[in-house]
């Protein structure tokens, strides 16, 4: 079974950066996506980031201020955060689908306060 390992997560003030990683345990064949999502206290959880097919997608929400990459040697995909604002606070998890499987991974806390 693969796991997804997030990190970097953690107290950013607003307007700052803070940048996401999302490692998977081993080579995933066929991937779909990958993916960030966030999920604050008391709301459903979003996408925010989405990278497939050659093309990236992001909410109005974060278009223009984050930024989903992939290494796909190392089974990576990152989440680059900048011009944070307080309502960015959440948990952040990231995804990956293939042709017959998903992977979520176990979550990261980033608080956005001054």
């Amino acid at each position: 079974q693969v796991q997804l390992v997030e990190s970097g997560g953690g107290l950013v003030q607003p307007g700052g950066s803070l940048r996401l990683s999302c490692a998977a345990s081993r080579s995933i064949f066929g991937i779909k996506t990958m993916a960030w999502y966030r999920q604050a206290p008391g709301k459903q959880r979003e996408l925010v980031a989405v990278i497939g097919s050659g093309m990236t997608n992001y909410p109005e929400s974060v278009k223009g201020r984050f930024t989903i990459s992939r290494d796909t040697a190392k089974n990576t995909v990152y989440l680059q955060m900048n011009s944070v604002k307080a309502e960015d606070t959440a948990v952040y998890y990231c995804y990956v689908s293939t042709l017959e499987n998903s992977f979520w991974g176990q979550g990261t806390q980033v608080t956005v306060s001054s």
